[in-house]
Formats: structure tokens, sequence, C-alpha cells
């Protein structure tokens, strides 16, 4: 008879494993950068502000707003967040939390 081999995560949680692989920093950031693009590209589509337009308020490149609306790029100031969620009518909040 066989043994059946047992999954060393069963059981745990994501976050367990993200950390056990050394990654569960690299992986939040990642996934908070592509929640905030998505945010953003969803207020700009309901409001129908186009990219030029909201460079233009923000009084910035249409390259730095490129970046903020990238989810894969994570190189994006708080001050630049703050500024396109004001236009937008959002505002920006965040929080540490213990671990």
């Amino acid at each position: 008879m066989s043994k059946k081999k047992t999954n060393p995560h069963r059981g745990s949680s994501l976050d367990d494993f993200l950390e056990k692989e050394g990654i569960l920093e690299e992986a939040t950031a990642r996934a908070a950068k592509k929640a905030l693009a998505w945010q953003f590209a969803r207020a700009m589509k309901e409001q129908n502000v186009t990219k030029a337009s909201l460079a233009r308020r923000m009084k910035t490149s249409r390259a730095q707003l490129d970046r903020l609306l990238d989810p894969e790029n994570q190189s994006v100031t708080l001050k630049t967040l703050a500024r396109a969620a004001e236009i937008l009518g959002m505002r920006v909040r965040i929080e540490l939390l213990d671990s």
C-alpha cells in the first residue's frame, strides 16, 4: 500500500505561504498597486476623463500618469497618488497594520 503525500501548505493561509517563500512584502505591494491602478482607471472611465486631460489637470506629464495607471509600476509617489485622487474626487488612505 502506497503512502499518500500530504500537501505541506494544507491548512495554511496564502500570507503564511508567501511569507515562508520570502515574497510576502513584494506580493502585497504589487497587489496594492494593481488595485490602485484599477480604481483610478475605473474612476476615469466613469467620469469620462482622458489620460491627456487628467495629466493636464495634475500639471504632470502623460508619462508620469502612465506610471500611475500601470499596475506593474510600483515607483509612484504618495504625492502623485493623492493629486490624482483629489482631481477624481477621491482621497488616499494609508494604514499600517500590525503583523
